[in-house]
């Protein structure tokens, strides 16, 4: 009997059923993937595919994936605040020491500001990398590789004050910038193709609810009582050594992705094992028919390649999408929100001490808030998410403009730009700042995902740069007016949000991709 068992599923894994009494089409698997109750083709019982929930070894997986890689992302985007006047002594000692001569206060400020904006060339760099690395090397393997950016970056910023060397800051900036853009494609694609459909959203929003508070951590770790000071602050920028260590120490426990070693590899048996060891039952077999039905759709098409995503329209308006969704989290006005925050602290007539803190709140709040959205996301959705965010958000920089305009004419609107500054995080943690990270993975198939993956990143960076790099100036300019820019931006990515994005809560990936086919067809 057991041997007549193990036979059956062989024929299940390498020959298609013939039986036309028995078997499905690949329309009627995919529909019945995405309910909850399923029969699996080797017992003929019925399982409930919530009984495939967050096991240990998948949250072992999630965590080895997230920690080790969002956090350098977030770490290294918020360590450089609150050090900045230390950095900037330090630039200003070392130009004298070599130079012989005092550098003007613009000279310290444009070497300050290429050691903090170089980090997003590196984050370009490092996500038009990823589609090839992904396909290449694995998501697995290449989240491990990866980490040798880490441990150059490391040793070049943690000695640079000892070397005396503005410029290995500088270096060190870019080359864990190459090594963060190389995450926010990497990882996000591995938690997409381990996860559960049911949990695919939550999962996808752990990506940006560590980088939440790794920032938090940074910029705990920078205030003076702790790292921020004169002697230590080396060691805010080589702790990143620290998460680098830890992905090295679990995840060769973890499984490849088994959409990669199936669909790549095609190695069914290893592909049914890593999904095996991820749901801690031997019952995968509906996902193993999706994943087989997905595989059989990519041997129809030719390699996706660049020219191929701009000219196939029903990968092209996914693209769109993606892009779309990037740019609205970093043209948001989420940073100018930041930056604002300390001076508009200060109006409201809090000391520069109870300001920091009061920042230091606001990024626990971020906190907070972004894990509210990690339980909301396969409930509500993340259409409706985004949507309510993006409004949210767009109301809120009106009225902050307003209370910035008078906040002289009326002491009490003072305090209520403090509440508007908490509400606009609360906004952008419900929605924008989680969801484009992984709804990219979940509106292209395996062919297609590492390099539009790719793709979106690199504008994601390329946004950040930009912001990075002009709203300083545009500032200046403004002044208060500031925010309008990003309302009309708002608008904008709600109106597209709200023509545009389509919602993929609870559904495959091939019903997904199949709803943009429908629609080219129509």
């Amino acid at each position: 009997m057991d041997d007549q068992l193990k036979m059956n599923e062989m024929d299940y894994l390498h020959v298609p059923d013939t039986d036309k009494s028995k078997s499905t089409s690949p329309a009627d698997s995919v529909a019945s993937s995405a309910t909850d109750i399923s029969t699996t083709p080797i017992t003929g019982r019925t399982v409930k595919r919530d009984n495939f929930g967050l096991t240990r070894q998948l949250a072992f997986a999630i965590a080895a994936a997230a920690l080790g890689s969002s956090f350098q992302h977030g770490y290294n985007t918020g360590v450089v605040n609150a050090p900045q006047d230390l950095v900037m002594d330090f630039i200003k000692n070392s130009y004298w020491e070599r130079f012989d001569e005092e550098p003007g206060k613009q000279t310290v400020t444009i070497i300050y500001s290429i050691m903090v904006s170089i980090f997003c060339i590196g984050g370009m760099v490092g996500a038009l990398s990823t589609a090839y690395v992904a396909e290449k090397l694995g998501r697995k393997v290449a989240l491990l590789a990866n980490n040798v950016f880490v441990f150059i970056a490391a040793g070049l910023m943690g000695f640079s004050k000892m070397a005396r060397s503005y410029e290995m800051l500088i270096m060190g900036r870019f080359i864990i910038g190459i090594n963060c853009g190389l995450n926010a494609g990497l990882a996000p694609m591995y938690l997409t193709e381990v996860s559960p459909v049911h949990l695919r959203g939550a999962v996808g929003t752990i990506y940006q609810l560590v980088i939440t508070i790794s920032i938090l951590v940074s910029q705990v770790l920078g205030i003076p009582q702790v790292l921020g000071t004169e002697e230590l602050w080396p060691f805010l920028f080589g702790m990143i050594i620290v998460p680098a260590l830890f992905m090295m120490a679990t995840m060769p426990l973890c499984p490849e992705s088994p959409r990669y070693i199936l669909i790549y590899q095609g190695k069914d048996v290893a592909a049914q094992k890593a999904l095996t060891w991820l749901r801690g039952t031997p019952e995968v077999h509906d996902e193993m028919e999706e994943m087989k039905t997905e595989y059989e759709a990519m041997k129809l098409i030719p390699k996706v390649t660049l020219h191929e995503m701009w000219t196939n329209p029903w990968l092209r308006t996914p693209l769109l999408i993606s892009i779309v969704v990037m740019l609205s989290q970093q043209l948001s006005g989420i940073n100018a929100v930041i930056f604002f925050s300390t001076k508009i602290f200060e109006n409201a007539g809090l000391t520069k001490q109870m300001a920091l803190y009061a920042t230091l709140a606001m990024g626990t709040i971020n906190v907070l808030m972004t894990i509210v959205s990690l339980v909301l996301v396969e409930r509500a959705g993340r259409r409706t998410l985004q949507l309510v965010g993006l409004g949210g958000m767009a109301v809120i920089t009106l009225l902050l403009t307003i209370c910035l305009v008078f906040k002289n004419s009326a002491t009490w609107l003072s305090y209520l730009s403090i509440v508007l500054v908490i509400g606009f995080v609360v906004m952008f943690a419900t929605g924008p700042g989680s969801i484009p990270w992984f709804l990219v993975g979940e509106l292209f198939g395996q062919g297609a995902r590492a390099i539009a993956t790719s793709i979106a990143v690199a504008v994601n960076w390329s946004a950040n740069f930009v912001v990075g790099l002009g709203f300083l100036p545009l500032a200046n300019i403004l002044q208060e007016y500031t925010f309008l820019i990003f309302t009309l931006l708002l608008i904008i990515f709600f109106l597209f949000t709200y023509k545009k994005v389509p919602e993929t809560k609870n559904k495959t990936i091939e019903e997904i991709t199949a709803t943009f086919r429908q629609k080219t067809y129509q």
